[in-house]
């Protein structure tokens, strides 16, 4: 069986058997047993290809480690867990998306802490002017997953109250060339906070707020499967939110 993965991402980049293997140092046709024989190439090739393809080693061969070595890249990936979102320092906000180089993303079902940070606020701005992807995702106030939310944390309509304002306190971030705004519907289970290969994953407790919750900081580690369950499901749910009304 051959494997599509690494021919589609060879594909998207442009990049052509014969220049990937001078790339990396291995023959032309070694490469191409990779793809039509599925053959696995050395750790060391599957960390340079994936590296020079932009993917991962357990995206492209999801075979190629065994379930210990990918359980303790996982473990790797923890950078730190803080019992309480509210117990992370509040510079950390600001260093965390102030390193971002290419994305950042925020899911959330209000985030009011970040939209009431003019701090933060001007990092997301400057972000974009400089080119990096800016991707904030904020619950449908008129849905039935925010309805739910806050009757499961005995707020009732507050939450939905709260994105209404959240929504007023982005407005110069909603009007900045190259963030993008959507409103989704789904049941959250975790916030997602993103800056590049590094996530903030703040739980969400029945009964609780999120700001009660715990909070782990991931860094992506290759043949780890944290980072990529999160930033999947992050993408999930961008795909099926909807841009923000044009008024």
């Amino acid at each position: 069986m051959a494997n599509e993965r690494l021919r589609t991402a060879l594909l998207q980049t442009g990049l052509s058997i014969a220049l990937l293997a001078e790339e990396i140092g291995v023959d032309p046709k070694t490469v191409e047993r990779w793809i039509t024989q599925n053959r696995v190439p050395y750790r060391k090739h599957r960390f340079a290809v994936a590296a020079r393809l932009g993917s991962d080693e357990t995206y492209l061969w999801p075979d190629a480690l065994s379930q210990d070595q990918v359980a303790e890249a996982s473990h790797s990936e923890i950078v730190s867990i803080f019992p309480h979102r509210w117990a992370v320092p509040h510079d950390t906000w600001g260093t965390f998306f102030g390193a971002a180089v290419h994305e950042i993303g925020i899911l959330v079902y209000v985030g009011l802490f970040l939209a009431e940070d003019s701090g933060v606020q001007k990092i997301l701005r400057e972000k974009a002017t400089q080119g990096v992807r800016v991707r904030v995702l904020l619950g449908d106030p008129d849905s039935a997953a925010v309805a739910q939310r806050g009757e499961d944390e005995g707020i009732d309509d507050a939450v939905a109250t709260k994105v209404r304002n959240a929504l007023v306190l982005y407005r110069p971030l909603i009007a900045t060339e190259g963030v993008e705004f959507r409103l989704h519907s789904t049941v959250l289970y975790n916030s997602i906070y993103r800056a590049d290969d590094q996530l903030l994953v703040n739980t969400h407790l029945y009964g609780s707020n999120a700001s009660q919750a715990p909070l782990w900081h991931l860094r992506k580690v290759p043949g780890g499967d944290l980072f990529n369950s999160y930033a999947e499901s992050f993408d999930r749910v961008w795909d099926g939110a909807r841009p923000l009304p044009e008024d």
